[in-house]
């Protein structure tokens, strides 16, 4: 597996290299430092995945994995930033970028690497607690009165089960040990539930879910 890393300071580019290299996660296929050359390097190299900044010279990280995924839908990109900002995470989402993680810890690079590569969206739980407190630290539910989306009310219990854990952050194996279900038929559910609420992946799922819960 080949990974990417783009951020504006070669030490981060460094470190986390180092880390999918020596845990034999990924290989580093190539690194830049803003979204332009992102942009060009990808469009030459693509990798499996791309770890990709936020706020770099020039291009930002968000436009450059706008402009890979116009030119590459089928893009692996998992947004790895300092910042927790309810707007970054929003358009992030509405990207259809593969997650967003906050980088205080690199180790947690790892699994969320190997998790995209599965076909899963990362949230750190940092992004989904700026989704649950609409971005300001407060309980959103404490001043808004929410109904329920429509879309919801399709879905049977276990189902609203499941999509519950898929907002906390819950895995598909953590999920199967949790309702003690097989992960097979977790991601069965998981697919029913998308189908029947009309959202095109776990990461809308999961903010679609909070905002009105």
């Amino acid at each position: 597996m080949s990974a990417a890393i783009v951020d504006d300071d070669p030490i981060v580019c460094s470190s986390i290299g180092t880390i999918l290299t020596a845990t034999g996660t990924a290989t580093v296929l190539w690194t830049a430092h803003d979204g332009a050359s992102a942009v060009r390097e990808y469009g030459a190299h693509p990798p499996d995945v791309l770890l990709i900044d936020v706020q770099m010279p020039g291009m930002d990280g968000l436009d450059a994995a706008e402009r890979i995924l116009q030119g590459h839908p089928g893009a692996r990109i998992l947004i790895l930033t300092t910042f927790a900002d309810p707007d970054y995470i929003r358009r992030a989402v509405q990207l259809h970028t593969k997650g967003y993680l906050i980088k205080q810890d690199v180790a947690s690079v790892i699994p969320a690497v190997q998790a995209v590569m599965a076909g899963q969206v990362v949230l750190g739980a940092e992004v989904l607690g700026q989704i649950a407190a609409g971005g300001d630290g407060r309980d959103a539910r404490q001043e808004t009165r929410i109904v329920e989306d429509e879309r919801f009310t399709r879905l049977t219990g276990r189902e609203r089960d499941v999509a519950a854990l898929v907002a906390e952050g819950y895995d598909n194996r953590q999920i199967a040990a949790e309702l003690h279900l097989s992960e097979g038929t977790v991601r069965n559910r998981i697919s029913d539930i998308l189908a029947k609420a009309n959202i095109a992946n776990r990461t809308k799922l999961a903010v679609e879910w909070l905002s009105c819960h």
